[in-house]
């Protein structure tokens, strides 16, 4: 089959390659245009873009989906249009293009977690389960029939970041296996089951931690946007970036926002058991070590983050 390919971060190039090692023809890559990143703002391409280019695929930039773009890939004669988190919906028009419509591969138990950040949501819900969906594109957000559906333990102390890596990996493959059903005439999609949840784009209230909420709902919260948009309190009127933190069941409770130091490590207090911090930022400095930024404090005693 002829696919065109639709993805942006570098989550979706594991998938990328896998499509471009499969025996079907790799026709072109949509992605989202140029983005400033850096101190300097230098406009760059996405990793999907980058990737797309050292295998010699025609890529299309837009972060909209229009007429030239619906035109542009309607010229490269696709059977199947592939999606992964290309950042940006696809309307009736682009969706008809393809002979076969488009699957997208979600990372979530759908319909649990339909929306921008499934992986992010889970931890900071508290999840212990998460997967990947490859599906039928539809109009509806994430509302398609469902060809593959494949679980994942998330681990009590894994990121948002580290699952959605490991998920981009087996991912790739679940949907490679699909592309070659439907290829086959073989492939079966279902109905999904079950009540939809919404997993919203995180902002960055999402990331400030209420540290007067249970120790494990902290924990999850911090661990659920990390590394993306990153935990942080408020110290001094500023933010107070926690880059790495663990709980810390075993240790004296602390008031919540309190700091508190034993043993050559760092605490900081919440309605139950305190995290221990591992890696800080504070404000106009570098990320350091905490308890390095704790012996360099002056006045510790009687600190409070909000």
């Amino acid at each position: 089959m002829r696919i065109v390919f639709a993805g942006t971060p570098a989550v979706a190039v594991p998938t990328l390659d896998a499509l471009a090692e499969s025996r079907h023809e790799l026709v072109g890559a949509v992605t989202r245009a140029d983005a400033p990143l850096g101190r300097k703002r230098t406009l760059t391409p996405s990793p999907v873009a980058t990737r797309a280019a050292e295998l010699a695929v025609p890529v299309i930039k837009a972060n909209r989906l229009r007429d030239d773009e619906t035109e542009a890939v309607r010229a490269l004669a696709p059977d199947l249009g592939v999606i992964v988190a290309y950042g940006g919906l696809l309307r009736a028009p682009m969706l008809a293009v393809p002979r076969l419509g488009w699957i997208n591969l979600h990372f979530s138990l759908l319909p649990r977690w339909r929306g921008a950040a499934p992986v992010q949501r889970a931890v900071m819900a508290g999840d212990t389960e998460t997967g990947s969906a490859v599906f039928q594109l539809v109009e509806e957000l994430d509302a398609g029939d469902v060809f593959s559906l494949e679980r994942r333990p998330i681990g009590p102390d894994e990121t948002a970041g580290q699952v959605l890596e490991a998920l981009s990996f087996s991912g790739a493959a679940q949907l490679a296996s699909v592309v070659d059903a439907i290829a086959a005439g073989e492939a079966v999609a279902a109905p999904q089951q079950g009540e939809p949840t919404l997993a919203a784009k995180l902002t960055l209230d999402d990331a400030r931690l209420a540290l007067t909420d249970a120790g494990d709902a902290v924990y999850a919260r911090l661990r659920g946007v990390s590394p993306e948009p990153g935990a942080f309190v408020v110290l001094g009127g500023e933010r107070f970036k926690i880059h790495a933190a663990r709980l810390a069941k075993g240790a004296d409770r602390l008031a919540p926002g309190a700091f508190g130091s034993r043993g050559g490590r760092v605490y900081l207090g919440t309605a139950t058991h305190p995290l221990e911090l591992l890696i800080v930022q504070p404000a106009g400095k570098k990320a350091m070590a905490a308890a390095d930024w704790w012996r360099g404090l002056q006045n510790p005693e009687g600190m409070v983050a909000e």
